[in-house]
């Protein structure tokens, strides 16, 4: 991983999160949403297809990567305890049709979604450092009520769906199915330390119709790790007035052009308070489904190298763009002839 790995503090009472020493750089936030600041050069990437089998040994080094292919069969060709943290925001049950075979977000069943992202992070378990952690940030939804579509919606086009899931087993019409905390208790019992619940909220949601119950203005990031000691670095992020990071995140929601109506993109304003917490300088990222690429802008523009994963070409594209207009330059894996290849261009 690089000679950053080599101060890791060893050996601190059980339950006490590790930090690196010396390596802090707090810096006080009044609120959560300062913009992401160049403190490095931009890294190389390449961009590869899991389908012509490349070797993903190299990013145990110093490579990062936009990797095109499922994320389980991805993650499951990488090198064991090579990634310090991971940043992934999966998509969401029942809310999005992305058009795709293999996507994960329309299984018939929410328990059969539950499943299929705990087999993901089965993966991700094997390819994450013993010190390292995740963040997970997932939404809810509620059940369909009986309606096997969805109209579309002005504000937001991609909420148009021609098939939806029918209510799930042992829930009712208009019940709200508490996807995030169904998917943390099952990371949970598939022995994942369930650390800490985030609550995102969102100063500036979307606005509802319906009227016989709050607007939902929140979702939620949670911190996962393996071990129960980990790398966690509490003064890179400070909150208001220097004091110690707390739980509810006040962070307005960022819409990226390109990303065709994706309403599930997460802002780089949430994703760096975790790559600086759970990183250093170096050290590898990892998001199994990168979409838009924000996790992967973010890592990059914080020194850190990143392992993106998407299923779809499409959005595979426009992650590729959106790091080239940012001065990433994308390099070519020796010995792969399609490694240099953009995807989509």
């Amino acid at each position: 991983m690089g000679d950053s790995m080599d101060t890791r503090q060893e050996m601190l009472p059980l339950g006490v999160p590790t930090g690196r020493l010396g390596s802090g750089q707090p810096y006080a936030q009044e609120t959560m949403s300062s913009r992401v600041t160049n403190i490095a050069s931009p890294p190389g990437f390449s961009v590869l297809t899991h389908a012509d089998e490349p070797d993903y040994s190299y990013l145990a080094g110093e490579a990062s990567a936009l990797v095109l292919g499922d994320a389980v069969s991805v993650l499951a060709s990488m090198p064991e305890d090579c990634v310090q943290t991971c940043v992934t925001s999966p998509p969401y049950w029942s809310l999005r049709d992305y058009g795709i075979d293999g996507q994960v977000g329309l299984e018939e069943s929410v328990y059969d979604f539950i499943e299929a992202l705990a087999d993901v992070f089965e993966e991700v378990w094997r390819v994450l450092r013993p010190d390292g952690t995740v963040w997970l940030n997932i939404g809810d939804s509620y059940t369909s009520g009986g309606r096997t579509w969805r109209a579309p919606d002005k504000k937001n086009r991609a909420r148009a769906m021609s098939v939806r899931p029918p209510t799930p087993d042992g829930l009712k019409s208009k019940d709200l199915i508490g996807v995030p905390w169904r998917l943390a208790f099952a990371l949970q019992e598939r022995g994942w330390y369930l650390r800490s619940e985030i609550v995102w909220s969102k100063p500036n949601c979307q606005p509802e119709s319906v009227g016989d119950r709050p607007t939902r203005c929140h979702e939620y990031v949670f911190l996962l790790t393996k071990s129960e000691r980990y790398y966690y670095d509490q003064d890179a992020v400070r909150g208001p007035n220097g004091r110690r990071l707390r739980t509810v995140w006040d962070l307005s929601t960022q819409s990226y052009a390109e990303a065709n109506g994706h309403f599930a993109t997460f802002p780089p304003a949430l994703v760096e308070p975790c790559i600086r917490i759970g990183s250093a300088p170096g050290d590898l990222v990892l998001d199994p489904f990168v979409g838009s690429g924000t996790t992967a802008l973010t890592a990059g523009k914080l020194g850190r190298r990143f392992a993106g994963i998407e299923l779809n070409p499409d959005y595979m594209a426009i992650a590729h763009n959106r790091l080239t207009k940012e001065h990433f330059v994308q390099e070519p894996v020796t010995g792969h002839d399609d490694a240099g290849k953009a995807v989509g261009t």
